[in-house]
């Protein structure tokens, strides 16, 4: 079977590892050992920002940064419904409001076009999601905040190398959250990060993640346990040095994937608008106009023949039986796109004989 997604791991990730054990720091009780920092350092760099502060998953990541941004009961924060559930999950844990808005249908990204209708007095943020590597479009939605003064959050989770305008994923946010998950363009098995310019925001992140103490056993706020231990970190620094390398091959790839589909009338294929660098987390085709079961049946095809096709995401979220008690909302681009979309591996450990496999079944199959 051709993976969806595996995370690409070597010896040097095994020795950062075994050099952090036989250290014996595997932690550190304000959440800043020696690797965490220098991997916060690291990443930071890469994405050219003043602050990183890791945590232990991109969850927690979105959660932190909320509390630190003064969101909280009563407030609605703005997002798209076709994402995975995180995103509503921690608005919700906070006390408030997720608000559904539609997607773009080439880029199943948020309209900046629907933002601006659904803001209230209640509204404190925007949550754009970078949906498999392809970033948002941040400027007008960057606009829309400064016109009402909201904060903007990115979740980048699926974005690690991407970039918009020249920029990475949180030049046009007040932060950006991201997810080093076993199957991202990097990982640290389980992890998560936060990267922002604003001082306050990064200080009061620092101080959640550790049971809200600025020193050992003196609490200044409620916090939690958000640390990411050490030899995650250390496998987070190699794996970062290889980032570069690893969105190039998925680009090669990705390209590749895209001449071989080229053919089959029916499919709808990712697009890398003007401006944007997709990381190509995810290769996501679209079934145009599926009827029934049909892309089940691809999908299903497509493993028989040994290739792990999947589908991000069947169930938008403001469907989910349990957040559709926020509120009803007519989203007709999401819950198309969630009936018609299908995901292809890209990923740097694909050959180029497999991406030709690949591309030579899925237009057998649509014949």
């Amino acid at each position: 079977m051709i993976p969806i997604n595996a995370p690409q791991i070597g010896e040097e990730e095994v020795e950062a590892v075994v050099k952090v054990l036989k250290s014996g720091i595997l932690t550190h009780g304000l959440g800043a050992g020696p690797m965490v920092t220098k991997f916060e350092k690291e990443f930071a760099n890469f994405v050219r920002t003043k602050h990183a502060i890791a945590v232990n998953s991109g969850t927690g990541a979105l959660h932190s940064t909320l509390v630190a941004s003064g969101i909280g009961r009563g407030d609605e924060i703005i997002l798209p419904s076709f994402t995975f559930v995180a995103t509503a999950e921690v608005i919700v844990f906070i006390g408030a409001k997720p608000v559904f808005v539609d997607i773009e249908p080439e880029t199943y990204n948020i309209s900046p076009a629907k933002i601006e209708k659904a803001i209230t007095r209640k509204t404190k943020a925007i949550m754009p999601v970078d949906l498999y590597g392809l970033p948002a479009d941040m400027q007008p939605i960057r606009d829309i905040a400064a016109k009402y003064g909201l904060l903007v959050i990115e979740d980048a989770a699926q974005a690690h190398g991407a970039a918009y305008k020249g920029k990475p994923p949180g030049a046009f946010a007040d932060a950006a959250c991201w997810s080093f998950y076993a199957s991202k363009n990097m990982t640290t098995g389980e992890g998560g990060m936060i990267t922002t310019n604003n001082d306050e925001i990064a200080e009061t992140i620092r101080v959640i993640r550790s049971h809200g103490e600025k020193e050992k056993y003196k609490s200044t706020m409620l916090g939690h346990n958000y640390h990411m231990p050490e030899m995650s970190a250390a496998i987070g620094c190699v794996q970062l040095e290889k980032l570069p390398r690893f969105v190039a091959k998925r680009r090669e790839n990705a390209k590749r994937l895209t001449e071989k589909l080229k053919k089959p009338k029916k499919l709808q294929l990712p697009q890398e608008p003007n401006g944007c660098e997709h990381s190509w987390y995810l290769y996501t085709a679209r079934l145009k106009n599926a009827k029934g079961k049909e892309r089940e049946k691809i999908v299903d095809d497509l493993k028989r023949n040994g290739i792990d096709a999947f589908v991000c995401y069947r169930y938008p979220i403001h469907l989910m039986p349990y957040y559709s008690d926020f509120g009803k909302y007519e989203l007709p681009e999401t819950e198309k796109a969630a009936n018609e979309v299908f995901s292809l591996p890209v990923h740097p450990g694909v050959t180029a004989e497999q991406i030709d496999f690949i591309g030579g079944t899925v237009s057998h199959l649509l014949k």
